[in-house]
């Protein structure tokens, strides 16, 4: 994939979020930060410093969690992060305390001194990905880059990893998180760049992207197998975004519009023509599908009574 003008920028202090369906460039443009693909034009900047023109200074500069798997083979989790410790200039007694805290913070203990096997034993996936992820965290950075951090974590501790995300940032430290989890990682981001086909489609902090105003709610239809959008035949409420997916048909409307959409969305459900829908608000999700909306497969209009 590559990327065509993509712009952002990541403060001390700040968690960006780069957000986009597989193969829409996050993983390159990562890889052209730290060095590892080099771009045919544009800047970029890690603490002042060219990553271009002088990578291997810039890339000192940078913690990554890349998206493949760490190769962990023939280590235990607490080396490995002693490892990478020790890399980024801690001493010996300081990394290992690190390890040890890290691995309570992240609920690994029961796995920290357990080696891991080159065919794939000893320690789960989840639990390499967790380790993965202590690495680059382990040392303080300017930039900590983390590559779909929680790809093979289980729910408890996706919770437990986005709390230290945001830790991270909190205590100065800048993170580039790169995801595609919209409605878990939501909460942990300060801004956030929506990419497509390697170019920037959307930026800005999360109430930006849903809406400014937080008063648009949000009606999903649950369509049956082949039926025809019923949206399509202008609602008695006026909606101001549609964007089907599938089965799905998700309308942004004014919440003063929603006694109407529900009775209009009961009235379908009783004749068949849809087969359930909720009402909630318009979530950060919505705006990212919007955003990305594919013209072949995902319509987005405005409405009018």
């Amino acid at each position: 994939m590559a990327n065509d003008e993509v712009g952002l920028r990541v403060r001390p202090g700040e968690v960006v979020g780069l957000l986009g369906h597989n193969g829409a460039g996050k993983t390159t443009l990562v890889s052209q930060v730290v060095g590892l693909l080099r771009p045919h034009g544009g800047s970029i900047r890690v603490v002042g410093v060219d990553a271009v023109a002088d990578p291997g200074t810039a890339r000192r500069c940078v913690a990554l969690q890349a998206q493949a798997q760490a190769p962990l083979d023939g280590l235990t989790p607490k080396e490995a992060i002693v490892i990478a410790g020790r890399l980024r200039g801690m001493s010996r007694s300081a990394s290992r305390d690190a390890a040890e805290r890290m691995a309570d913070e992240l609920d690994i203990r029961e796995w920290i001194d357990r080696r891991a096997t080159p065919d794939g034993g000893g320690i789960s996936g989840g639990v390499r990905r967790l380790t993965a992820f202590a690495m680059a965290a382990v040392a303080p950075v300017p930039l900590i880059i983390l590559d779909e951090p929680t790809n093979d974590v289980d729910a408890a501790r996706r919770r437990r990893l986005w709390n230290m995300v945001r830790r991270l940032g909190d205590e100065g430290a800048g993170v580039l998180l790169v995801t595609h989890n919209v409605a878990e990682a939501e909460h942990v981001m300060d801004e956030l760049v929506v990419l497509d086909r390697g170019r920037a489609v959307a930026s800005g902090s999360p109430s930006q992207l849903r809406g400014a105003e937080g008063d648009e709610m949000r009606l999903e239809l649950s369509l049956p197998l082949d039926a025809q959008d019923p949206s399509s035949q202008e609602p008695p409420f006026r909606f101001v975004r549609r964007v089907r997916n599938g089965r799905r048909v998700l309308l942004s409307l004014a919440e003063s519009d929603a006694a109407t959409a529900v009775a209009w969305a009961t009235a379908l459900r009783a004749s068949g023509r849809v087969e359930g829908y909720t009402l909630t608000p318009t979530t950060l999700e919505d705006a990212y599908l919007a955003a990305t909306a594919d013209a072949e497969s995902i319509h987005e209009e405005s409405a009018h009574v």
